[in-house]
């Protein structure tokens, strides 16, 4: 058995520059990996880790460096060995989830067992200069009602309150992206549960939670950068009540269900989250949300425009297109 593999980079433009509390984004660079094998095309998008030093390049570099494993029949299981965590084993595992799903003729869906129903997404609200300008945003989202909001160490609750009074009806999380002090966590999150919101992402920074250990939190906290893999799942669940798992920083959904199953395990909520793309990004991730408690694959609505034939997103709900797009 021989395959083609082949990779290339793309770059998507932002609707409107996505600000998080130590980045901001005008576009989303990112890498498309495709193996065909007798005659059906696998495909798969990463962004990466930003945070993790992977860019669009490091990845294309990295996938080529498995190029002749790849196109000499490396499956999904070697894939594991081959390359570490990160985006460019999330873009190759993509395309052998959807090139096993063509040869097999079951769904990526079918194989991971799980239903192909439509999934709710949280709408992802980034920062701006004012609180109001947030409840504006969440205000002008008025056919949603699950709302990721990007908090930082300014005026966070202020923030909250603001999308609050715009939208009374709506469900709330937050995300700092480790832009809080442990006191400043103490101070906010009893306010922010008076204010409804369900759950606190990544307050402190990587390897600065020792005082998560023995914190009674109002609200669950939910682990991003803080938990990259499995290896790491026995320390986290020390320390916090939920992980965020991203393909793009486990390196797959191969992985990324290895990863859902021993968090259940050590009674973790499971959260299912993007690093921006399309929807050939969001697909495997549609997968695994059917094991989340919050998804957040709202990354195509970030963008100016979507792949064609992408995922259908009406009020929230996330459904496949009625054509074959991955996975089939």
């Amino acid at each position: 058995m021989m395959r083609r593999v082949s990779v290339h980079l793309e770059n998507w433009l932002a609707l409107i520059p996505f600000r998080i509390s130590r980045n901001t984004w005008d576009d989303f660079p990112c890498v498309v990996c495709e193996i065909e094998q007798d005659g059906r095309i696998g495909r798969g998008e990463s962004l990466g880790v930003y945070y993790l030093d992977d860019t669009d390049r490091s990845m294309l570099a990295q996938i080529d460096s498995v190029r002749a494993e790849l196109a000499a029949g490396a499956d999904r299981n070697a894939l594991l060995k081959l390359l570490p965590p990160g985006g460019a084993r999330c873009a190759i595992d993509a395309a052998l989830w959807d090139l096993e799903a063509q040869l097999s003729g079951k769904s990526a869906w079918q194989m991971a067992g799980v239903t192909t129903d439509p999934i709710e997404t949280v709408f992802t609200i980034g920062l701006e200069a004012e609180p109001e300008e947030m409840g504006a945003r969440a205000a002008a989202a008025k056919q949603l009602t699950l709302f990721k909001v990007k908090l930082n160490n300014d005026r966070p609750v202020e923030r909250i309150a603001a999308i609050r009074t715009a939208r009374p009806d709506a469900r709330l999380v937050v995300d700092v992206n480790e832009g809080w002090e442990f006191a400043q966590l103490e101070d906010a999150a009893p306010r922010l549960a008076e204010l409804g919101v369900s759950m606190i992402e990544q307050p402190l920074k990587r390897g600065q939670d020792e005082e998560l250990a023995g914190y009674k939190s109002p609200l669950p906290i939910c682990a991003d950068e803080s938990c990259q893999h499995a290896g790491e799942l026995e320390h986290i669940a020390r320390r916090y009540q939920m992980i965020n798992i991203k393909l793009d920083k486990c390196g797959g959904l191969t992985h990324g269900l290895e990863l859902a199953a021993a968090a259940r395990k050590l009674d973790l909520g499971i959260m299912v989250g993007c690093m921006g793309g399309t929807s050939l990004s969001m697909a495997p991730m549609h997968v695994l949300a059917h094991k989340a408690d919050f998804v957040d694959i709202d990354g195509p609505l970030l963008l100016k425009n979507d792949r064609l034939g992408g995922f259908i997103y009406d009020r929230g709900m996330v459904s496949l297109p009625p054509k074959p797009f991955w996975g089939f």
